[in-house]
């Protein structure tokens, strides 16, 4: 915008007095300034947050996401272990988790709030689970903002609470605490890019311990980003990573991708 009112200026200047050009600079001055302001006053609360990130995105972000993750588990003894998952998405509400080789059919289907467990190629578990990562790092971007809006009211988060803050020297919207908050469920998303970048929320394993959940190294792709690092950090200590490769937007994807009846006949990955 600043190097187009220049050219502006620039072209001007050689055709109009400078008294002349000072009034309808003037009034382009205000005109983006209260543009500007108009834009930061719509974002009051968590539902105009989310809706600023649906609206960003909703026409070009990617609508399938493919990806190989280096998974470590940093344990409690100093020890680490060390996998190689294999994820699959399709916006909104799906992804797929085969950990390891395909061909041992050990993994997980999340779809629409239902996750379903495999081991060896049997389904040995299914029950609700809503996996906030992927309502506020993609699903937003693909669904309605007042789809969005229930399912995380549902999870627990607040929307009404709302305040603004900076993380990594980045200006961003909380939502679901106050200023000073860190026990509170909320979630931050990044002002400029509108993406998310930071949550927090109960452990399963413990709901007195807090976990902070990162999403690192965002890189474009394809109308939208993704984060190829997420960090998990309790007591401020790293207990889990993910480091993504070979990612591939809009990947095509069988019809089979996810759904339990086909999850050891259809595969993204070689097995």
């Amino acid at each position: 915008m600043l190097a187009e009112l220049a050219l502006y200026m620039s072209v001007r200047g050689k055709l109009m007095n400078p008294r002349k050009l000072r009034l309808p600079l003037l009034i382009l001055l205000n005109l983006i300034f209260a543009v500007t302001l108009a834009h930061a006053q719509d974002v009051r609360d968590g539902g105009d947050v989310l809706r600023a990130m649906h609206d960003r995105y909703a026409k070009s972000w990617y609508k399938t996401l493919t990806f190989t993750q280096k998974s470590t588990t940093y344990n409690a003894d100093g020890t680490n272990k060390v996998e190689t998952w294999y994820e699959a998405l399709g916006l909104p509400g799906k992804l797929r988790i085969d950990i390891g080789p395909p061909s041992n059919g050990d993994g997980y289907l999340m779809v629409d709030g239902t996750v379903t467990i495999f081991h060896g190629g049997n389904e040995t578990g299914t029950r609700p689970l809503v996996n906030m990562l992927l309502v506020l790092g993609f699903d937003v971007y693909g669904q309605s903002p007042e789809t969005t809006g229930k399912i995380v009211t549902a999870e627990g988060y607040d929307l009404t609470k709302f305040h603004e803050d900076t993380w990594e020297g980045q200006p961003v919207y909380v939502v679901g605490a106050e200023k000073g908050d860190f026990k509170s469920k909320q979630f931050w998303v990044d002002k400029n890019r509108l993406l998310f970048v930071r949550l927090f929320e109960p452990t399963r394993a413990d709901p007195n311990k807090i976990q902070e959940i990162r999403f690192e190294d965002y890189r474009e792709m394809a109308g939208g980003w993704v984060a190829a690092r997420v960090e998990i950090h309790v007591d401020d200590k790293t207990t889990f990573t993910e480091e993504y490769s070979d990612i591939v937007s809009n990947a095509k994807l069988g019809e089979g991708t996810f759904d339990p009846k086909q999850f050891n006949a259809t595969h993204w990955v070689k097995p």
